[in-house]
């Protein structure tokens, strides 16, 4: 049951979303520690979620379905904005013109933990992926704390291996590669926010 947890909360990292994409521009610009910081705030919402799924499957299924265009809506402007910032703000004007690499900061986490907030589909991965390895856990059940652990230490470790890997690739890269990518990805985060927001707006106007 442990190791399915664990590999569940690795499963709920793994889509490349605006989350990965997000600590993908800061492992590249500021450094794995940075990236490893923002990572975390991922694996903090991914481990409510899997608290949700063991307290509140039903509950929560049936929120979701009821709000679930309005929250498209709301959770697409949100991502739209954030890649429009991603995209067209320099990201690298206080620092020096090499790479620096920085600690993460509370900013980099609060990022995560609102752009992971904003993509309601999440929850709904977690909710498929604890039916899909057959997790059945009473909230009653002292087993529900090491499983939720479990979860938390999979997330943790993909976002450690994630941004360590693209953190010491960043040092491989000048400036000016590291400014594109960043644009791109924001160009990217932008076109998933916009699709999110239109596809809430075409079903609560045509459905």
């Amino acid at each position: 049951m442990i190791l399915k947890a664990f590999i569940i909360g690795i499963c709920a990292s793994m889509p490349l979303g605006p989350v990965a994409i997000l600590v993908l521009q800061k492992s590249l610009g500021y450094g794995r520690k940075v990236g490893f910081v923002t990572g975390l705030g991922a694996t903090t919402v991914d481990t409510t979620y899997s608290i949700l799924a063991i307290f509140a499957l039903a509950v929560a299924e049936g929120f979701i379905e009821t709000y679930e265009y309005p929250l498209f809506l709301i959770g697409g402007i949100i991502i739209a904005a954030m890649g429009f910032s991603m995209a067209f703000r320099d990201p690298f004007r206080k620092l020096k013109p090499e790479r620096t690499d920085r600690k993460g900061s509370a900013t980099d986490y609060i990022q995560a933990v609102g752009l992971a907030l904003s993509n309601p589909g999440a929850i709904l991965v977690m909710f498929a992926l604890f039916a899909f390895f057959g997790l059945e856990v009473d909230c009653k059940d002292f087993r529900m704390f090491p499983v939720v652990l479990a979860v938390a230490g999979g997330s943790v470790t993909y976002w450690f291996c994630f941004s360590y890997l693209f953190g010491r690739i960043g040092k491989a890269i000048d400036l000016r590669s590291v400014m594109w990518l960043s644009r791109v990805a924001g160009i990217v985060v932008m076109i998933i926010g916009i699709a999110l927001f239109g596809q809430g707006a075409f079903q609560l106007i045509f459905r």
